[in-house]
């Protein structure tokens, strides 16, 4: 059965802009019906009426900050309801740190760490006990190259991401649930804006588009590929840091526009 038969639900994470824009787009090409979750009602609102004029399908908006209790409470209720269930979840929802850790405040360095880790397997949690039952489902994290690099704290948060995926992969799969990791290098996305990074910084060999992420990861996760590294490029880096010094990979220093 194809995906559009199906019609199965998808929520995302972060949808508002940049992957998780880009996701809900490739999955209503593909006839699923969605569920979009970010903080900014009325740019999820314009999103959803665009994808639902453009594809037919239908789009929900849960409004919600996933830094917070009540938030992340308020989409466990939509992925546990047994009313339109959802099949298909993007953990893609995150935040960047533009200084060391040492400079960070601790509460933002709590904050990165819920959104990434915490938020993500809670989601995770939640999802799995309907996908369990009905014996399939699909869940993407998106984690990122980084997470093979020593590069702070956000490094360590998606290299737990990473773990946790490919064991879950391990352990769900045979029960009709695939979980994927994506791991993007340098994307064209609003995220190193909003954190204030001098793009600059990258040369632009290494920039990806967010649409061939997208595209990747989910042929990926349909394959049941536990990981999905986009791009030759990033593949070889991403097996070259098994073998290199850190001092060697640890990738360009980040700094304010």
């Amino acid at each position: 059965m194809t995906p559009r038969d199906a019609k199965t639900t998808a929520l995302i994470t972060g949808a508002s802009a940049g992957l998780g824009a880009e996701f809900a787009r490739q999955l209503a090409a593909q006839g699923h019906n969605l569920v979009l979750v970010a903080r900014d009602r009325a740019r999820l609102e314009k999103t959803a009426a665009d994808l639902e004029r453009r594809y037919g399908i239908t789009a929900e908006v849960l409004p919600a900050d996933l830094t917070d209790d009540d938030g992340v409470a308020a989409v466990v209720g939509r992925l546990s309801a047994a009313e339109n269930p959802v099949g298909v979840l993007v953990n893609n929802a995150g935040i960047g740190l533009l200084h060391n850790f040492e400079q960070n405040h601790i509460d933002e360095e709590k904050r990165h760490l819920k959104l990434h880790a915490e938020t993500a397997m809670e989601l995770t949690h939640a999802a799995l006990q309907g996908m369990l039952k009905r014996g399939s489902g699909r869940i993407i994290n998106v984690a990122s190259v980084a997470a093979f690099l020593p590069r702070g704290t956000y490094s360590a948060a998606k290299a737990w991401l990473l773990s946790f995926s490919r064991w879950a992969n391990l352990a769900y799969s045979a029960r009709g649930v695939k979980v994927t990791a994506v791991c993007p290098g340098f994307t064209h996305t609003e995220f190193h804006d909003r954190m204030g990074m001098d793009k600059s910084v990258a040369p632009a060999w290494t920039w990806l588009t967010a649409e061939r992420v997208v595209r990747e990861g989910l042929a990926d996760n349909l394959r049941g590929k536990a990981v999905s590294i986009p791009s030759k490029r990033y593949k070889a880096l991403a097996a070259a840091v098994r073998v290199l010094p850190d001092r060697l990979v640890t990738g360009p220093a980040r700094k304010a526009k």
